[in-house]
Formats: C-alpha cells, structure tokens, sequence
C-alpha cells in the first residue's frame, strides 16, 4: 500500500519539463516580436530613401522591363496563369464581378450612348458589305422556292396538257396572271390614294357617281397601259418574269409590238369577263394558246433566262 502512495516519475516529469520549457522559450518569442518591428520599420526606411528611388528609376529606364516581358511570353507565365484561374474557377468568378460592378454598368451606358458608337453602328449596318450580304441572302432564300414554284406549275401544265414542252401551259399563265392582278391591285390603290389625299384639300369629288367613274376609269387605263407597255418593251409582265414564260409572235421571236400588246390586253379582258372560260381552249391547242392569243396572234412559251 506504501508503494501505491508514491508518485510516478513518469507523471510528474512531463509537467515539469513544459514548464519550463516555456519559461525558457517566451523571451524568445519577446525578442523575435521586438526584432520583427524593427526589421519592418529598417525596410519601410530603406524602401523610402531617394537613393532607393533613383535606383529603381534607372532600372525601368533601362532594358530591364522589356527583357522581364519576353522572359514572361517565352515562358508564357501569363497563359499558365490564366489556365490556373480557369481551371480553378477563379476567372469566371473574377469576371462576373468585374461585369457586375457598377463601374462597368456605367461604362457601357456610356459606350452605347456615345456619338462615336452611333456612327459606327450606322456605317457597319448601312455599309455596302452588310447590304450585299442580305439581299444575296435574299435571292439565296427565294431561289428554292421560285424554282419549286415553277416545276410545280409546269408539272400541272404537263398534265393538263399534250403540247409540246416548249409552250407554257394553263398553270403556269394562271399563276403569272394572279401575281400581275396583285400588282395592278397595289398600283391602283396608291393612285388612289394619291388623288383621295389630293382631292381631299378641295372639298373631295361630288358627286360620288363622278368618283366611282374616275377610279373605274383608273383601274382600266392602269391596267391596260401595265399589260401593254411590258408586253411590248420586256415581253414579259413581272408575273411572268416570275414563272419562267413569255409572249411573243406567233411565227416569229422577239416583243409585240404595241398595236398587237394592245390586241392582246383586249383579248385578256374578253377572256376573263366570262369566268375565265376565255382560257380554256389553251387545254386543247396544239400550242397552248387560249383567246388573248388567237385575238393577237401570240403565243406564251417558257424562257427562264433573266
């Protein structure tokens, strides 16, 4: 039991040893806190003397920054340290801040409300470049659908008809007709309202039968002088022009002339007052011709050059 009572070397001794381990090392530790200040403040002095100042001048005068930059883009520091931030996520998150800051907000308002962008904006949207590039993405997108639109026409035109593949058939004319019917449409309403607006600053035309004549007698001379005059200059109306046809004589090549446009506008009108039945006889002749052919002594014929 008198054994038991003792205390143990091995318990005491560890104790003891930190004790005084620590008591030996804290003025250590006072005189290392002591010399860093010193050292921090003896830098600060270094770094601030002119001579220190002068020193570094001449370097930056000298070649030294230029070797630094080729020593970093032989080495290429800076692709290795942006491969790090990205790789890291470190760089997106740096330029998400960066774009959400209110200095950039602000930076770009003002960029965008400069008179310098606004010019610049102007002349890249109105250049010849930006101009050619659409409108030959507009011919490159109608191309497909005008060609589609006359096989079609001309695959009805072959079915409804034993004519030569030269003549162009009653599809082909029926659809070139629709669109010239939508010009002429256009055109008389501009006229109108050209002479609405007009007539309107002296009181308007009265009586009201006088102004359904004037616009009757209108849509007649529009549309004879449309038929007329691009049947004997172009030989070809737009709404043929967009079906790949063409008029021309009978027993020869080239454009009515304007006495036989004339005829031939005639003979448009005859053929379809009654309910287009004047296009008929274009299922059965030889050479697809229908009444505003046998009046003029015409026939319509597929021509797809420009």
């Amino acid at each position: 039991m008198g054994s038991s009572e003792r205390p143990r070397s091995g318990d005491s001794r560890p104790g003891v040893g930190e004790a005084i381990g620590g008591a030996a090392i804290y003025p250590a530790r006072l005189a290392a806190r002591a010399w860093r200040g010193r050292l921090e403040t003896a830098a600060e002095d270094v770094l601030s003397a002119p001579e220190i100042g002068r020193i570094l001048d001449r370097a930056l005068a000298g070649p030294l920054p230029e070797q630094l930059a080729q020593s970093l883009i032989k080495h290429n520091v800076v692709e290795r340290v942006v491969q790090e931030l990205a790789a890291s996520g470190e760089l997106e998150r740096l330029l998400d801040k960066a774009l959400a800051s209110p200095e950039s907000l602000e930076l770009v308002d003002r960029l965008m409300a400069s008179d310098a962008m606004r010019h610049a904006l102007e002349r890249a949207i109105g250049g010849p470049e930006v101009r050619g590039a659409i409108a030959s993405q507009s011919v490159g997108l109608m191309d497909p659908v005008v060609h589609g639109l006359r096989n079609a026409a001309k695959a009805v035109d072959r079915r409804l008809s034993s004519a030569p593949e030269v003549f162009a058939g009653i599809a082909s004319r029926g659809v070139a007709l629709f669109v010239d019917a939508l010009a002429i449409a256009a055109v008389t309403f501009i006229a109108a309202a050209a002479v609405g607006l007009v007539a309107s600053l002296v009181g308007g035309i009265q009586p009201q039968w006088l102004a359904g004549l004037l616009l009757a007698l209108g849509d007649l001379v529009i549309g004879v002088g449309y038929f007329s005059l691009f049947w004997s200059t172009a030989g070809r109306t737009p709404g043929m022009q967009l079906m790949g046809v063409r008029v021309r004589p009978g027993r020869a090549d080239g454009n009515l002339t304007l006495w036989r446009a004339l005829l031939r506008t005639f003979g448009l009108a005859l053929a379809i007052i009654p309910c287009f039945l004047g296009f008929l006889p274009a299922l059965f002749d030889s050479r697809c011709r229908a009444l505003p052919d046998y009046v003029a002594g015409t026939v319509v014929v597929y021509d797809e050059t420009s």
